[in-house]
């Protein structure tokens, strides 16, 4: 059996670049996919000889000088990237059911300030004191800012601050409140539950500078693997890790659904902490530590609805939509039989041309519940099982329901649509790995905050975590995430001196 100095679990951006940096070290690595296709969420898959997203809509902090950029530099990949820059007078536009106006988030902080007071010209102060509190946030938050830290998220600045309150503390005005909470499905949003770290952290990246993957984020998993076995590190596709072997306290091995096992002196899982543990044996963990992760919350799922668009029909627009129905714009995730209370819309960048929409990408939140009647069902590109007639039905009913509400606000775009697709939280759970089809994993909760921050060690030692679930979801936080980790090898320190000097 062939023994590895670090065995990554997932392949999602958190583990693959966890294998760059530790690969580039001198470690020698192994990445474990249960999937066909590299990526987690960076995954992309075709439709008609269209590209399709699956979870990289557009990324922030990639102009140079800024803090992705200057991580993707350090990871050797900036160089590579196909971008395309979304509309610098609104990459976001939020509309509201009812309301003509389109409100948009411009890019730049002065940019942002005079396209939103130009709509609300007696809220220009409100709007500079909210810029400036989500830029004092984030100066207070190290690896951010491209600082070391010492790991330690306990003390972090306004996790136990509402994002809500603090808005409405900025402005009386509701309409603008909203407008400035619009974009929150970039973070599954609630009311009584998202802190003001979450907010900033997330808007203040896509106020820097926001910009698409031309031909769908797969590429940043493809150079990211390019450049681990370029290191001597091996990444296998088709090995779905199934349980840990001890010996002693510790682990030896990892087991593949197949049989295959796999040795290593250090592990990270770049899968769900839940489903990370159920690969641990009973005794091998206090059950305390078992039922506290197995109790955490996760983020809502998502229904997509993916539009090829008849050729040349409609123009193409370079903005992201976050459209509500319902006005309460914290409320998404409490949906009823009204179905759905907003929903968001990204168009595809295309190596073609984007003279016109090529695609369209529809999203609404979904909870996981309407579809655990399907649930004993498992269905990838390697392992297909039909679902049945009912689940089909349900897809349909689902598209047209979501579709007509987009027409309400895009007349005659219906008649634009060539052929479309769906995902629900099933499709999310099976390809992604998250047990109930999270989209951004462990929910945060303002008001219990230490409660979900979790440490990249486990309780066991030679068991590490990266990804989503940890501290932050999105590109960047999924990127400083991976490095937290690493730090746990190489020091944080080092790595940040590295991170900067690239």
């Amino acid at each position: 059996m062939e023994k590895y100095d670090i065995v990554i679990i997932g392949s999602g951006l958190g583990g693959l670049a966890c294998g760059v940096i530790l690969s580039r070290e001198g470690y020698k690595i192994l990445v474990l996919e249960k999937n066909k296709q590299i990526g987690g969420n960076l995954q992309t898959f075709a439709r008609d000889k269209c590209i399709f997203d699956t979870g990289i809509h557009y990324i922030g902090g990639l102009s140079e000088g800024q803090n992705l950029y200057q991580y993707f530099k350090y990871l050797g990949i900036m160089d590579d990237l196909k971008l395309m820059k979304l509309d610098e007078y609104g990459f976001d536009v939020v509309t509201f059911e009812g309301d003509a106006n389109e409100y948009r988030h411009a890019q730049g902080y002065e940019n942002f300030i005079e396209v939103l007071s130009a709509q609300f010209p007696n809220e220009r102060q409100a709007i500079k004191e909210y810029c400036e509190m989500i830029r004092k946030v984030c100066a207070r938050f190290p690896m951010y800012n491209l600082l070391p830290s010492n790991g330690d998220w306990s003390n972090i600045a306004y996790h136990d601050v509402s994002a809500r309150d603090f808005i409405a503390s900025c402005t009386s005005n509701p309409k603008l409140q909203a407008v400035l909470a619009g974009t929150n499905l970039l973070y599954a949003g609630e009311g009584d539950k998202t802190s003001l770290y979450t907010h900033a952290l997330v808007v203040n990246s896509y106020i820097e500078s926001s910009w698409k993957c031309i031909d769908g984020g797969s590429q940043i998993a493809r150079l990211l693997t390019r450049l681990i076995r370029q290191n001597g590190g091996e990444v296998l596709k088709h090995a779905k890790a199934s349980r840990f072997i001890f010996k002693d306290e510790v682990i030896e091995a990892v087991e593949l659904e197949d049989g295959r096992r796999f040795e290593g002196k250090s592990f990270i899982s770049n899968i769900h902490p839940a489903i990370t543990l159920d690969m641990v044996e009973e005794g091998k963990i206090r059950n305390v530590y078992r039922k506290r992760i197995n109790n955490l919350e996760n983020s809502i799922s998502v229904f997509i609805v993916y539009l090829v668009m008849k050729k040349n029909t409609m123009d193409y627009f370079n903005c992201n939509y976050y459209h509500y129905i319902n006005p309460d714009v914290w409320g998404g995730t409490t949906y009823g039989k009204d179905w759905p209370h907003n929903y968001a819309i990204f168009t595809g960048a295309s190596s073609k041309g984007n003279a016109y929409v090529e695609t369209l990408t529809l999203m609404a939140y979904m909870n996981y519940a309407e579809v655990r009647a399907w649930e004993g069902t498992y269905n990838t590109s390697l392992h297909q099982e039909e679902r049945g007639e009912a689940y089909e039905t349900f897809k349909r009913e689902k598209a047209e329901q979501l579709i007509t509400q987009m027409e309400k606000r895009f007349p005659g775009i219906r008649q634009n649509i060539a052929s479309y697709y769906t995902s629900t939280p099933l499709t999310y759970r099976d390809y992604i790995g998250t047990k109930d089809g999270s989209l951004y994993g462990i929910l945060k909760d303002y008001k219990d905050p230490l409660r979900s921050f979790l440490s990249a060690r486990t309780k066991i030692p030679n068991l590490l975590l990266t990804g989503q679930n940890l501290n932050m979801h999105g590109v960047l936080g999924v990127t400083i995430g991976a490095v937290v980790t690493c730090s746990e090898f190489l020091g944080n320190e080092y790595l940040m001196k590295k991170v900067r000097q690239a």
